[in-house]
């Protein structure tokens, strides 16, 4: 490329020599080129591709066992201590046996440390997902004639309790009892939101999940954990109501509530509260002294197997009715494909999970990524999670994504690198193999006070609200409407009506940016908002006009109207006028005439000269991100008018890519002196110019 070493000077003006850019290809040489490119087959290339799609292969290399193995064990061990009684509480909210959380615990566990970026993320059962799938199991079980309700099997019931009419419903499927059917939805969703999740990997996608905004985020915790509370009270006070479905399903749940407070279990009542004390009183402590704390105290193991024993020796379910977790097996059942015809039923339940998974796991990476000083790749975290919803669907698992709970309980405990995973992942498999049986007696209260509990993050950002809104009431306002959502209507529609005026507030801001006039600061080169700073000096017989945004076709005219408000001086209409009436247009540096009363001529004075107040419109273009071609349109009628009127249009401050659209879209024309009248570096030297240019023209025109 051809290129100056230095600015060229000409007389005492600086002139820029504009490189010559490379010849492009064509796009079938381009696609040519990328073709054979891709497959071209090398040991050095299939070495780099296994690297890309298997990270671990690469850093694992390079692990230095002294310095990086006593924190990964760990954090290992800590996670998987509090992973286990998570999973058997998580595994009411997705109407689920605990077994099951148990599998998804550990087959997330470990393909996760084969294939994510992140060294501090922990991917595993994640509450918000588990109530999705939840909802989808308990819709799918009330179509195929099973009772929802009814949370898996007790003392002395297997769950293969079938209706007839499930035959009927699903005479496609296998009959099989209603846990049977429950898990074969839950794997069916799950292996449709891995493939949407693997599909926008392999098509470059990941940049879709950031228009899930973070109060969108955060509204649509807030409304799931109300959600997720409602779904528990049953279980804290031990009733027995249907699971309700649908629009308003918190408020029919609430009702039934209210209708069933005389049922409850006095046994479950007095646990709920007890347990609810102790884990609220050992999270109060642990926030109180966490800095003193090298490992978070295992509090929900403790509860657990403190009350696993009570209840065993007490006889809760014998004496009392308590609803208990029932047999858990042990060891693995053997893998099955998921059922196509459910995979179809489920497949638009699945967009929301591929979206709120993808969502949260790219935004947690890249905040411990940024907080510990290294890189991730969102595409690639998007194919790990997918394959962490892709493969284990085949071993009776469910829907996993990174969770923030147990990444800052790794980060904390001394996490460096995801072997802390294969260790939690250990711990679980223990459970499975060995410990899972002992879990028997537990009573459901006390997982759904686990489950509570566990909310009070999410629930804790109603105090964000009034920061949030003072900030920016388009966010708050994106905020409160998806957790408004989430309550009365579902979580899939809070989700939905977040994205929707996520996008409504985005395109809001584009449409109507803050349009100004600037003036210059004292005798300085720099010009500011006439409107915000006091003293500032008006440049004679010039406009300098600011529009913080884009110009396209969506706010066009309110570009117009900002402009001729501001300026006072309709050019359009009066443009169109004087070519109508031969109007005379005489241009003056006084202070221009009120524009409301330059529509608006009598008829006595269409023939006398009107005076405009300014020679000289100067666009300050450094905020205008792009143009379209309705904004090149806009531009070129707005410099028409201009001209029809005597006044000049000039732009400063043009990025390239506004200076490429205009050259594309012929504003500036072929001439490149053309050009180099009309675009200007900084809005300083447009005001002179345009200065410089109107004394020559009343010198000429004194001459005459």
């Amino acid at each position: 490329m051809a290129a100056s070493p230095e600015p060229q000077k000409q007389g005492e003006a600086l002139v820029l020599v504009r490189r010559q850019r490379p010849v492009s290809q064509g796009l079938l040489e381009t696609l040519q080129a990328r073709l054979t490119q891709s497959c071209a087959c090398s040991v050095p290339r299939v070495q780099a591709l296994v690297q890309d799609l298997v990270p671990a292969t690469s850093w694992l290399r390079h692990y230095c066992l002294r310095e990086h193995l006593p924190g990964d064990v760990m954090s290992g061990l800590v996670i998987g201590i509090i992973l286990v009684p998570q999973a058997i509480a998580y595994s009411l909210l997705a109407g689920l046996q605990p077994i099951y959380s148990l599998y998804t615990s550990f087959f997330a566990n470990l393909i996760y440390f084969l294939m994510g970026t992140s060294h501090h993320v922990s991917v595993g059962i994640f509450s918000l997902l588990c109530l999705m799938v939840g909802q989808v199991v308990d819709r799918e079980l009330q179509l195929a004639g099973f009772d929802p309700s009814r949370d898996g099997p007790g003392h002395g019931d297997n769950g293969s309790a079938f209706n007839s009419s499930a035959v009927l419903l699903e005479s496609g499927l296998q009959s099989c009892g209603r846990d049977c059917h429950a898990i074969r939805v839950a794997t069916a969703l799950t292996l449709v939101t891995g493939i949407y999740q693997v599909l926008m990997s392999v098509l470059r996608l990941g940049f879709v999940s950031t228009y899930l905004s973070q109060p969108l985020l955060d509204g649509f915790a807030m409304g799931a954990s109300v959600t997720i509370l409602t779904s528990q009270l049953r279980h804290l006070l031990g009733v027995r109501i249907p699971r309700h479905q649908g629009p308003g399903m918190v408020v029919s749940t609430w009702l039934s509530l209210l209708r069933s407070l005389g049922q409850a279990n006095l046994c479950d009542v007095v646990t709920s509260a007890v347990c609810l004390a102790v884990l609220l009183a050992a999270k109060a402590l642990s926030d109180r002294f966490r800095h003193r704390l090298r490992v978070p105290l295992p509090t929900e193991l403790l509860v657990i197997v403190v009350a696993t024993l009570v209840s065993h020796f007490g006889q809760f379910h014998e004496r009392f009715g308590s609803s208990v977790a029932g047999n858990i097996p042990t060891g693995f059942v053997a893998p099955q494909v998921p059922h196509p015809r459910l995979m179809w039923r489920v497949s638009l339940d699945a967009v929301s999970l591929a979206l709120v998974g993808s969502a949260f796991s790219i935004s947690l990476a890249e905040m411990f990524a940024r907080s510990h000083g290294y890189s991730v790749r969102a595409n690639q975290e998007l194919l790990a999670v997918g394959c962490c919803n892709v493969l284990p669907a085949f071993f009776h698992s469910y829907a996993t994504s990174a969770t923030l709970a147990k990444s800052l309980v790794k980060t904390a405990t001394g996490c460096r690198t995801q072997l802390s995973s294969v260790v939690s992942a250990a711990v679980v498999l223990l459970v499975l193999l060995v410990l899972a049986p002992l879990f028997r007696d537990l009573q459901r209260s006390v997982l759904a006070c686990i489950i509570v509990v566990s909310l009070r993050g999410a629930l804790r950002k109603v105090k964000d609200l009034p920061g949030l809104w003072r900030l920016s009431p388009a966010d708050a306002l994106v905020w409160v409407a998806t957790a408004v959502t989430c309550i009365l209507v579902s979580t899939e529609a809070g989700l939905l009506a977040g994205l929707l005026l996520s996008l409504l507030s985005l395109v809001g801001r584009t449409q109507r940016p803050r349009a100004t006039l600037l003036a210059r600061v004292g005798d300085s080169a720099f010009y500011e908002d006439a409107m915000e700073f006091v003293g500032l000096l008006p440049p004679p017989g010039v406009q300098v006009f600011r529009f913080a945004g884009p110009l396209y076709y969506a706010n066009k005219d309110f570009f117009l109207q900002s402009l001729y408000r501001l300026t006072e001086l309709d050019a359009g209409r009066l443009a169109t006028r004087k070519k109508e009436q031969n109007l005379e247009v005489v241009v003056s540096e006084r202070n221009p005439p009120d524009g409301k009363n330059l529509g608006s001529l009598s008829s006595e004075a269409r023939l006398m000269p009107l005076e405009v107040g300014f020679h000289t419109v100067v666009l300050d273009c450094a905020p205008l991100l792009f143009l379209d071609v309705a904004g090149v349109a806009t531009l070129q009628a707005l410099r028409r008018d201009y001209r029809t009127l005597g006044v000049a249009l000039l732009l400063a401050c043009c990025s390239p890519p506004v200076r490429d659209t205009l050259r594309r879209g012929g504003f500036l024309g072929e001439d490149q002196g053309a050009e180099d009248e009309q675009l200007f570096p900084s809005v300083h030297s447009a005001v002179e110019a345009a200065h410089a240019s109107h004394r020559e023209l009343r010198t000429a025109d004194s001459t005459l």
